[in-house]
């Protein structure tokens, strides 16, 4: 330490020449509390980023088709009913309209009867 700093600042040598103070200052990464409880912490085996990232976009995969398999269901479903039920008007107009026809045939075959 220089003297113009030991003239500045004279609490300061205290502490950097006592050896004794030094080592019981609390550190942080030196307490002995710390260093328990980083022992007893259970140690976990690193999943790695290409698995995880792997069985993420598998999980988010599997989500959105499931969702989007539901949905097209739900879908085909609903268009399914509705184009039996346009089956069975057209079905029923076809009938009233044959039916209709084969009534003009009869009244058109009176007509030339008459005649």
């Amino acid at each position: 330490m220089s003297v113009s700093m030991r003239r500045a600042f004279p609490g300061l040598r205290f502490f950097t020449t006592q050896p004794g103070l030094a080592s019981t200052r609390r550190r942080f990464s030196g307490t002995p509390f710390m260093k328990d409880a980083a022992s007893t912490l259970p140690t976990k085996k690193p999943i790695g980023a290409f698995r995880g990232g792997l069985f993420g976009f598998l999980s988010g995969a599997v989500v959105a088709g499931a969702t989007v398999y539901y949905y097209i269901l739900g879908e085909y479903r609903i268009s399914n009913t509705m184009l039996t039920e346009d089956i069975y008007a057209l079905q029923s107009a076809t009938q009233k309209l044959q039916t209709y026809i084969s009534e003009l045939e009869t009244r058109v075959d009176q007509l030339q009867k008459k005649k």
